[in-house]
């Protein structure tokens, strides 16, 4: 990973849309504080338009694509993105499975996430499971005392053996049904909303995160950039960003917006 510095300011020029991590990328120590916020404000403002990727659940994305200063919201990993229609008052939803089977599958996973808190001791579900639509996410450091790499990796293996997608973020486990993921939705969401191939026009978007989730994006963008606390990962990630930034969390992407701007306002 080369430092963000070194990302040059022809490809910055070409930027339309910044995808963003959410919890560890835009958030510092579990909030999001003023710099990150204003950063958004700014990019949008500047032209580039912003999309938080995230695992957080629908009804924090609902949230999130009315009050925040973003373009759409792919959200729990995925699942759905959300656009909201300032001009009309409403909502646009897409979803990667029919609602009858998200219906069926979150029946199945309350029962997978008891077997995991019965298996894995200090385990609990994420305080915002109940909001979520599509997927399960087991706490490992958020509102418990952190987990050893050796316990994450069991709750992995266990939710594997139901042959569902698991994803390990900064704070959860997440695991679905289905083989989307992050990038798949984004996909869909660039087509659809902002009229973007991402196979011909890649060098359009770029993306900013800090965990393992985030490593489809990764791979796919060459505009791929990391904050600082992705250090904590680098064990665990087999394709890495291509820059890193000098700040860690929310001010990592501050730094990042930045330089984003910086270098749009002196092509």
């Amino acid at each position: 990973m080369r430092p963000v510095a070194d990302w040059p300011t022809a490809a910055v020029g070409k930027l339309r849309v910044l995808l963003c991590d959410i919890d560890g990328t835009m958030t510092s120590d579990g909030r999001m504080g003023a710099a990150a916020y204003g950063a958004m404000e700014r990019l949008q403002a500047g032209g580039v338009q912003v999309v938080p990727v995230t695992g957080r659940p629908a009804g924090w994305c609902d949230m999130i694509a009315r009050f925040w200063p973003v373009a759409a919201v792919v959200g729990e990993n995925g699942a759905f993105y959300f656009r909201y229609d300032h001009a009309g008052r409403r909502m646009i939803r897409a979803w990667a499975r029919a609602h009858r089977q998200r219906e069926h599958d979150r029946a199945r996973l309350t029962g997978i996430g008891a077997e995991v808190l019965r298996e894995v001791p200090g385990t609990a579900l994420a305080a915002d499971q109940r909001y979520r639509e599509a997927d399960l996410a087991i706490d490992w450091c958020e509102d418990v005392p952190a987990l050893p790499a050796t316990e994450v990796q069991r709750i992995v293996d266990l939710l594997q053996r139901h042959e569902l997608t698991v994803k390990v973020s900064s704070i959860h486990v997440n695991a679905w049904f289905g083989a989307y993921d992050k990038l798949t939705m984004t996909r869909r969401l660039l087509r659809d909303e902002f009229a973007i191939d991402v196979e011909h026009d890649r060098e359009q978007v770029a993306f900013v995160g800090d965990s393992p989730n985030d490593e489809p994006m990764f791979e796919f963008f060459p505009n791929s950039v990391a904050v600082a606390n992705i250090a904590a990962f680098a064990d665990s990630i087999e394709h890495r960003p291509a820059y890193v930034t000098d700040g860690a969390e929310g001010d990592g992407y501050a730094e990042l917006a930045q330089l984003i701007l910086a270098r749009r306002g002196s092509r």
